[in-house]
């Protein structure tokens, strides 16, 4: 039954990436796009794609929130559109409403979900780490990805402690058994994605070679078993979804699989 799934989930994505030139025009716009800040208007009731924009730490490792922009929130949300019966905001030209957001704008607690990628150079002033908290344990959601070995791993962990005080909200993993991993396709495993850049130069899926070699799934729940967080380390979802059409190979080794885990984690997000 679930290799039925898996197969049947493949199809769907091929048959989604060729269906039509509108769809893989609009998503070729991808780089030197305009940042899409949030205005009383952004929200519809429908979802919206929220990426947080944070501040840098020099003592940090990781290329920055901007990384996978804008190409990663477009093409998530057209695939969460066209394989779950969720409605995504969209904008008068019919194109994704995904919004970047900073942690001290009142718009936050209109995004029920939000990202964070390349997290490994993160900084949270005490100002932003009060918000984020509060955001968090009044129903919000944070997905943290894309930051490799366990350098970026101790740092972020560091910056989150601000946010969630480790003796009242310790990181955990998830186990495979974790209602995200079923909340829609049936996810087996951690998939380790790296970069398409990384993976075409060495042919290899870790980016800090021996220092990221198992890829992690790890989280933040509150004391009702809520999962406040997710933190994903040692992979990449956003070059899944963002690289989906630069080469074959790389859509059907990697972008399957973190659509997959992509749309399990929105879904369970907004259900949750």
């Amino acid at each position: 039954m679930r290799r039925r799934l898996a197969t049947a989930f493949t199809v769907a994505l091929a048959a989604a990436l060729c269906a039509g030139t509108i769809t893989a025009q609009r998503r070729g716009r991808g780089f030197g796009a305009y940042l899409r800040t949030p205005t009383p208007q952004s929200f519809d009731g429908a979802f919206n794609f929220c990426r947080v924009a944070f501040p840098y730490s020099d003592m940090g490792d990781g290329g920055g929130w901007l990384v996978d922009y804008p190409r990663a929130d477009i093409n998530l949300s057209i695939r969460l559109s066209e394989l779950t019966k969720t409605r995504i905001s969209l904008d008068d030209r019919g194109e994704p409403n995904h919004l970047v957001i900073r942690l001290s704008d009142p718009e936050l607690y209109q995004c029920p979900f939000i990202m964070m990628t390349e997290v490994g150079s993160a900084y949270f002033a005490p100002e932003d780490a009060e918000r984020l908290r509060d955001y968090l344990l009044k129903g919000g959601f944070l997905w943290a990805d894309d930051f490799w070995g366990s350098y970026a791993w101790e740092h972020f962990a560091s910056e989150l402690s601000k946010v969630l005080p480790p003796a009242q909200y310790p990181i955990r993993d998830l186990p495979l058994d974790h209602p995200l991993f079923r909340s829609q396709f049936v996810v087996k495993r951690v998939p380790q994605i790296p970069s398409i850049n990384h993976w075409m130069s060495y042919n290899n899926t870790s980016e800090r070679f021996e220092d990221s070699a198992v890829p992690h799934a790890r989280g933040i729940a509150d004391q009702r078993g809520r999962l406040l967080v997710l933190i994903t380390h040692n992979t990449d979802f956003g070059d899944s979804w963002e690289r989906e059409g630069d080469d074959p190979t790389y859509f059907y080794q990697f972008s399957v699989e973190g659509y997959a885990f992509g749309i399990n984690t929105i879904l369970y997000a907004m259900g949750h």
